[in-house]
């Protein structure tokens, strides 16, 4: 019989030690892992977690690896995965701190760095797009993020006040407009 607490906790574990540009990078991996491979939960309940780990405070990928943990075990599930993604990035940093003043100037280090960028924007792009078609994103519908971003952006709306009106709204919609059945 296989520990659910050992198998998730090593699953956030890979995921953290071998996923770079943080926790939107992680998706797709995460998602392979919940979804595909160990059928923890479906693509529905995926991205409701993913939604609501958005809309928490802190650290995303901590908040997903909790709530996943949560959902399979309750809180013992949920100390197992966040343990399991924070511990490798925990340990790295220590690594880094430890030795960094011997390589803080290495030019290979930086190349390595510079060429890793491009791949963390595709590694965020393409999650992105793959989750806009699951959550049935159309180009009707994309105005929404696009105009968000551009208030922060042009107008310098506080982010905050763009997540309350964006809760509001979505709960007006889904009370009052398209109750869900």
């Amino acid at each position: 019989m296989n520990n659910i607490y050992w198998t998730s906790f090593k699953t956030f574990f890979r995921i953290g030690m071998f996923t770079l540009g943080g926790g939107y990078a992680m998706i797709p991996i995460i998602q392979g892992e919940i979804v595909e491979r160990h059928k923890w939960m479906n693509e529905e309940e995926f991205l409701d977690v993913l939604a609501i780990a958005q809309s928490c405070p802190g650290v995303f990928a901590i908040n997903i690896s909790i709530f996943i943990g949560y959902k399979l075990r309750k809180i013992k599930g949920a100390v197992c995965t966040c343990l399991g993604t924070a511990l490798p990035s925990f340990l790295i940093i220590l690594l880094i701190a430890m030795f960094f003043h011997s390589f803080k100037d290495n030019c290979i280090v930086e190349a390595i760095f510079r060429g890793i960028r491009p791949a963390v924007v595709a590694l965020i792009a393409v999650p992105t797009f793959n989750l806009a078609k699951s959550a049935r994103i159309t180009l009707t519908n994309c105005w929404i993020p696009i105009t968000c971003a551009m208030a922060i952006w042009a107008l310098g709306v506080s982010p905050i006040l763009i997540i309350l009106i964006a809760g509001t709204a979505g709960y007006i919609y889904g009370r009052y407009i398209r109750p869900i059945e």
